[in-house]
């Protein structure tokens, strides 16, 4: 069946065998069902739907962002195959997490086991790397623990391992004739006083041993210095090595090997030197020891693989001069030891005015004209100095110091020590492991040269380089042992590079992924698992990636149903539009105005359907371009020596006044020059932030601007309370609207009558939240409407209060575009919704919440509260691809805003793959020209046009294509 179904592929199935219901093709009858069947679907805005998917295809459901898409996809045939499969479970199973409530349909038919790959990013987890993830890691650490050859950390000799035989062997071959003295290590490298084992020794029958070099008797009530280290050995024999005595020796071996734990030592009478031998991984200079590898030796997850001064986190938290101390203009009184705050009269401040006093200083000195050794002794400690005579003047009392007192309470068991500790730490690499996670025993494990910690921080493509030949490398045995595991490696390695993922490496924490990152990982995983017969739905894949690698994706999709499996993927992108074999158009409009299917069939169909997707497809709508670009005010930003990640020494100019927008492959180094670069050093300089930006040399224009603006796509709030009201801001004078209204003031009702997160006019069963969560163990937890208040929030007496004849949850659930007429003479209210409106979330309700946005709905929330603010026309707005789940109308309305943006005077930045936002910038900054190690260099900048032209990178060749068919906004007029 499967061959018949890849065959079919060569060939375009015409639309009537796609998209009608009758004489379905020869290849859908090989199938149980050609279709997935869906009638009646209600789910949220969706109007009674009823269509047919066909299965085994690749089917892309578009439309405006809002009309239903997700609803029908996610809500409606994913809730119902989750809910399906858990009808599978034991009744004892499920009384255990709770019944699912069937999603609002008639009926689906034709449904296979469901697959869904969101764009959440996979682990909050700092433990979870790409490479644990994907599983790669776990190979890795198998083929380490089978094949790799251990050396010794301290001389980086090779370590060998010997049997019993070897070593009496070559005892013989290199003492032959030698007085030698057989011992057993007993103790190596630790302190204490060890009366209890010289007792034990002597009751073995052992006469002496050997403490620090040095031969001595065991005598009674014999012990060492405590607080000294030591070594010591069991003299287990003397004897001369000859051929003659080699069963004596032999007996000597085995018995130093059974005291010693596998580990002997060998001293020459005559000479003094000692030769260490082992049954396990030694090295025979220094005789460190290493236990036999294991899978868990390399795990940093494992206490037997992690680095024990930062457990495995490759980073550790350090208190530093520069977050307790942030302004060292500020002298101690007024605040300049910031864990300490002003002056008050504690102890503290006394010890150390007394230090201060003593070296000619006091506490309203300024920090900065302090001397160094001085302010040394403050924050590290003073013992007691010369006069230790507590009645003469000199005499200064022991002083713990700032820092090490602030290191201890990091271990408090007090939460809210450990909260304010925070504030003065900050993330560095370990100095044990320098980020590698693991300890060092581990890391000197090699294959090829190599330790497993330097292949995880490799991309993905210089890892697969390296595993290519690498049978060639490696010995017969390696090579005998690895076979399976490298192709298994390779393999995985295989699926990732497929979706355009070369860039990252397996040391990568996922909290660090985007979403569209997390989410082609996860595609990648689900492409190795070679699953056959399941339907997978995904929610915008091509997120974050460039024109470049989204033939790539498309492929793997491609792939993915070439196998054998239905793919329904949520998607705005043209090139995955033109490439699907089915295609739902769902609108016409967003939210009430949508949910309903506008056009279906083939991509060619869809051409013909007049729906605003095909408008914009076949270029009769267009987003325009202005032919006269921005002059800008003159001024620039210049970051000089960006050298962070894979950054290649990058000196960036920042045109003000201007649309600029950061361009590149995924990888070439955008989010390291603008997020951990220019970002941190903009937020340093006008709020103080901590985060420290990746290194840089110089930056110069900062005085141009007055403030920095980050707009990213992380979540408003991680539960159901929040939403847009509550985030920007306007909740809190709806709130005060109705504290004002008379009824209100009758019954004594302030604002916070009508906050849903306080007692007093909130519904006490669901605290306000409107669902109750339910834990379903090993499966997501479940939101069900609370059953007192029905989802409403608030209690009785609150909702008699009405404006307009609305209640506060009839607000709430009301439409951005609604609210925009119900609040019309209310301009303090008005101004910030209006924003909302205008950023195109108008089918957004007020009260939606957080959990429930995507990541390009987050932002634009977040983008449209910092509008509803007053700006001061020298603003620095940075956007992280503001275009993530956006149709094509909807980047018009965006590109309509960041216009007026800039029109008053203000930067905005954006990092973006979308070519109808690019095209529409003033001034272009394209890294490249490859992502990871390929890139971190600036291949082209200028406008639009004069990027276009370059012939390096690859941004240029598809501006060029983009440019060809755009037109400009004068040509249309005229």
């Amino acid at each position: 069946m499967a061959k018949k179904t890849t065959a079919s592929r060569t060939a375009v199935p015409s639309p009537a065998a796609v998209a009608a219901p009758v004489a379905p093709s020869q290849r859908a009858a090989d199938v149980e069902a050609p279709f997935i069947e869906v009638y009646g679907a209600r789910e949220h805005n969706l109007k009674n739907v009823s269509v047919q998917i066909p299965r085994g295809q690749l089917v892309v459901f578009t439309g405006i962002s809002g009309s239903g898409k997700s609803s029908l996809a996610f809500d409606t045939i994913y809730a119902e195959g989750q809910r399906r499969y858990m009808e599978t479970f034991s009744a004892y199973a499920r009384s255990f997490m709770g019944g699912l409530e069937r999603p609002d349909v008639d009926k689906i038919e034709g449904l296979s086991p469901v697959i869904s790959i969101e764009q959440k990013t996979t682990s909050r987890n700092p433990r979870s790397t790409v490479g644990t993830i994907t599983e790669i890691y776990d190979f890795l650490r198998l083929l380490y623990a089978r094949t790799a050859e251990a050396f010794s950390y301290a001389t980086g000799q090779k370590m060998i391992r010997q049997s019993d035989e070897q070593i009496i062997n070559y005892i013989l071959k290199h003492f032959a004739d030698k007085k030698l003295v057989v011992l057993a290590p007993v103790v190596k490298g630790r302190k204490g006083h060890y009366r209890e084992l010289f007792q034990q020794i002597a009751k073995l029958g052992f006469t002496k041993v050997r403490v620090d070099g040095e031969l001595l008797d065991i005598t009674p009530k014999m012990q060492v210095d405590r607080y000294k280290i030591h070594d010591i050995e069991i003299v287990i024999d003397r004897l001369k090595a000859t051929k003659e005595d080699r069963f004596r020796l032999s007996g000597s071996v085995q018995n130093s090997l059974t005291h010693g734990k596998g580990t002997m030592l060998v001293l020459d009478s005559d000479s003094g030197k000692t030769q260490f031998f082992s049954r396990f991984l030694m090295d025979p200079t220094t005789g460190i020891a290493y236990d036999d590898p294991a899978p868990n030796t390399f795990s940093f997850n494992s206490p037997y693989g992690a680095c024990p001064t930062c457990n495995g986190l490759g980073e550790v938290q350090e208190i530093t001069e520069e977050s307790v101390m942030p302004d060292k203009k500020l002298s101690i009184s007024r605040g300049g030891i910031a864990p300490l705050g002003e002056y008050r009269d504690i102890w503290i401040f006394q010890q150390l005015s007394t230090i201060l006093k003593r070296h000619k200083a006091s506490l309203s000195t300024a920090l900065d004209k302090l001397p160094a050794d001085l302010l040394d002794k403050l924050l590290y400690g003073v013992e007691e100095e010369e006069g230790s005579d507590p009645k003469k003047a000199g005499y200064v009392e022991p002083f713990e110091g700032i820092i090490p007192f602030l290191r201890r309470q990091m271990d408090s068991d007090s939460e809210n020590i450990r909260a304010w500790i925070q504030e003065y730490t900050q993330a560095k690499e370990c100095p044990e492991c320098h980020g590698y996670r693991l300890k060092k025993e581990s890391l000197h494990f090699k294959i090829a040269d190599k330790n497993i910690g330097e292949l995880s921080v490799m991309d993905i493509a210089q890892l697969a380089q390296w595993f290519e030949g690498l049978e060639d490398r490696i010995s017969d045995r390696q090579n005998l042992i690895a076979r399976e595991l490298l192709k298994e490696i390779r393999k995985r390695i295989g699926f990732l590079l497929e979706v355009g993922l070369e860039y990252l490496n397996l040391h990568r924490s996922v909290r660090t992924l985007s979403g569209g990152e997390s989410q082609r990982i996860r595609l990648a995983t689900q492409i190795g698992t070679q699953l056959v017969g399941v339907l997978y739905i995904m929610d915008e894949p091509s997120i974050g990636l460039h024109q470049r690698d989204n033939e790539r994706l498309i492929k793997a999709l491609q792939h993915l149903r070439d196998i054998g499996n239905s793919v329904i993927v949520v998607e705005h992108d043209k090139d995955m539009i033109m490439n699907a074999d089915y295609v739902l158009d769902i609108g016409p409009g967003a939210g009430i105005h949508g949910g309903s299917i506008v056009a279906h069939g083939s991509p060619t169909e869809i051409f013909q359907s007049g729906s605003l997707t095909s408008q914009y497809l076949s270029g009769q709508k267009h987003i325009e371009l202005r032919r006269q670009k921005r002059k800008g005010d003159g001024g620039q930003l210049v970051l000089k020596g960006a050298t962070g990640h894979n950054l290649k020494n990058v000196t960036a100019k920042f045109p003000l006044g201007k649309l600029v927008a950061v361009t590149g492959v995924s990888g070439s180094g955008k989010s390291s020059l603008i997020h951990d670069t220019l970002y941190p050093i903009l937020n340093q300089h006008f709020f103080n932030a901590k985060r420290d930006p990746l290194p840089y040399q110089s930056i110069e224009g900062l005085e141009l601007i007055d403030k920095v603006i980050e707009v990213d796509q992380s979540p408003i709030g991680r539960t159901p309370r929040s939403n847009p009201a509550t985030y920007t801001g306007v909740f809190t004078e709806i709130r005060s609207l109705f504290a004002s209204l008379p009824e209100a003031k009758i019954r004594g009702y302030g604002p916070g009558r009508f906050s849903f997160n306080v007692k007093g006019g909130r519904c006490e069963t669901c605290e306000g939240a409107g669902m109750r969560t339910i834990e379903m163990n090993f499966l997501p937890d479940v939101h069900v409407p609370c059953e007192s208040c029905k989802g409403r929030r608030y209690n009785r007496e609150t909702l008699e209060v009405r404006f307009k004849g609305k209640s506060i949850t009839d607000v709430l659930d009301m439409t951005v575009e609604k609210a925009v007429e119900y609040f019309e003479n209310q301009p303090r209210i008005l101004r910030k919704i209006q924003v909302l409106n205008e950023v195109g979330l108008g089918y957004l309700t007020l009260g939606q919440q957080a959990t429930t946005l995507s990541g390009g709905e987050a932002q634009r929330v977040k983008l449209a509260t910092e509008l509803g603010k007053k700006d001061t026309g020298k603003t620095f707005y940075i956007l992280d691809e503001p275009t993530t789940g956006l149709h094509f109308e909807d980047i018009n309305h965006l590109s309509d805003v960041l216009q007026k943006l800039v029109d008053k005077g203000n930067t905005v930045l954006i990092i973006e793959h979308n070519l109808d936002l690019i095209k529409v910038a003033d001034h272009i900054i394209d890294l490249g020209p490859e992502g990871g190690g390929g890139g971190g260099t600036i291949v082209a900048q200028g406008t639009p046009e004069q990027v276009a032209k370059v012939k390096k990178g690859h941004t240029a060749r598809f501006l060029a294509e983009e440019l060809k068919v755009s037109k400009y906004a004068e040509e249309k007029k005229s």
